[in-house]
């Protein structure tokens, strides 16, 4: 073991958003000396930022960035209601105070943001976009520390321990390549994700079903360092089961495909299981609400695999997928190709189409356009799919990251069992993730979260 011979001010665990808002703001926040360990070769570095293209914020006035007022009532109602109330009010609350402060820290720091191109369904009042996506953002924050001579960036490089000393956290194990080195702190961010990439610890919660899942986001998000705060005491917070978890296509790759692999064309048809049933209503609530429940809910489902189907009338309403859709003449025909029941697959067309009310669909709003007396219904957006060619996407579980983390408080201080913090331990990003998202999600909130805590944690190591 090889002990380098600088302590560090900080040593910030994690390359992605939350891990390099932490890291700058520690720096402009007084910190003379700043390790950054990222465990990603130079080329795949981020996290899951790499693969964001938004983020929300409050807002009382309307700005270059967006189309209109978010008011913070409206955005913690948002959270709320997406959570069922299962949140913590106080963090929750620190967000939505402090993401306009966020918007404006971003823009000061060059991050390319414009407002929503066409596509981006009901996004354009509540989120800025990045130009260039989620890689330019951590490319701009990359740049911003490779100018500061405080800051040394580690690649490649995997924590693999936390050390403590009398109840006080003074540097971590580190390995990089086969040589372990450890790095002395006077205080230490952890940003290292969830464990969504570790498909053994996800099959001790899904079974064989978890084989099936797509890792959208960064294949070194294992929860290793999530375990080690567990060991040390950390206290946990959220359910294993719950995380941003989306309906992807079945052709995606096992990691890293990204936003690409996203299929958004379910508010614009139906979602029907192997068995030819619908499952769930479609049709809910606005999609940036909704999309992220519909991983779990297609894990839920036989063989953890849907059929999303629709028309041509609403082909281009979407951003679709990187592969194109099954696609057919008739409804016998698309069945064959999907090697469904070819009756069973007509007969739920038919009695979802049977029960669609006469409406005018407009799908830049909630319209409710509804079907009648159908189980589960559709409550927005209900048309008729009758109008070929046909389409379809086979869809599996597409996991982001995951709602499993460690407790904290409002200065992003990881808390002990006992409810005390660990006096010089942070937290922030995903990996905390789960004190304010219980359940469900907002579009572009993540990334709201990761920021603010980062700015949060960043400060809060140098001067507490």
């Amino acid at each position: 073991m090889y002990l380098y011979e600088k302590i560090f001010d900080v040593v910030v665990i994690g390359g992605g958003n939350a891990g390099l808002v932490s890291a700058i703001s520690a720096i402009e926040h007084g910190a003379k000396s700043l390790l950054l360990i990222e465990r990603a070769p130079k080329e795949l570095r981020g996290g899951n930022s790499r693969y964001t293209r938004d983020i929300r914020y409050a807002h009382e006035d309307v700005d270059g960035f967006t189309t209109g007022i978010y008011s913070r009532d409206e955005m913690l109602n948002d959270i709320l209601r997406v959570t069922g109330g299962r949140t913590n009010l106080e963090l929750a609350r620190i967000v939505v105070e402090r993401s306009q402060e966020l918007i404006q820290w971003m823009y000061r720091h060059g991050v390319p943001l414009v407002k929503a191109y066409r596509g981006a369904l009901h996004l354009s009042r509540t989120n800025a976009f990045f130009i260039g996506g989620g890689k330019a953002l951590i490319d701009t924050y990359y740049r911003y520390l490779s100018a500061r001579k405080e800051v040394k960036v580690l690649y490649n490089t995997t924590v693999t321990d936390i050390i403590v000393d009398d109840g006080r956290v003074i540097g971590v194990k580190a390995l990089m390549g086969s040589k372990e080195v450890v790095f002395k702190s006077n205080s230490v961010i952890v940003a290292s994700g969830g464990f969504q990439a570790n498909i053994g610890w996800l099959r001790q919660i899904w079974g064989g079903k978890a084989d099936k899942f797509i890792v959208r986001g960064s294949r070194f998000d294992d929860g290793l360092l999530l375990r080690k705060l567990i060991e040390l005491g950390a206290m946990p917070v959220g359910d294993p089961r719950e995380g941003h978890m989306v309906a992807v296509d079945a052709r995606a790759p096992r990691t890293d495909g990204g936003i690409i692999s996203r299929v958004d064309a379910i508010p614009f048809g139906i979602v029907i299981n192997r068995d030819c049933r619908r499952f769930y209503d479609e049709g809910e609530d606005e999609w940036p609400k909704r999309y992220a429940i519909w991983g779990k809910l297609v894990a839920e489902q036989p063989e953890a695999e849907a059929y999303v189907i629709f028309d041509s009338k609403v082909w281009g309403r979407f951003i679709p997928p990187a592969w194109p859709p099954y696609t057919a003449s008739s409804l016998e025909e698309l069945a064959v190709k999907l090697n469904l029941d070819p009756g069973r697959f007509v007969r739920v067309v038919k009695e979802f189409n049977d029960h669609v009310q006469p409406c005018r669909v407009d799908y830049e709003r909630l319209d409710g356009c509804s079907t009648k007396g159908l189980d589960p219904p559709k409550s927005n957006w209900a048309s008729r799919i009758d109008t070929p060619p046909f389409n379809a996407y086979k869809v599996v579980p597409g996991i982001t990251f995951t709602y499993y983390g460690v407790a904290v408080d409002g200065d992003s201080r990881v808390l002990r069992g006992d409810g005390k913090p660990f006096e010089n331990l942070f937290a922030a990003g995903e990996i905390m993730m789960g004190n304010i998202l219980s359940r469900g999600y907002l579009g572009g909130l993540g990334l709201a979260i990761g920021g603010v805590f980062g700015l949060i944690a960043g400060e809060r190591a140098v001067t507490l």
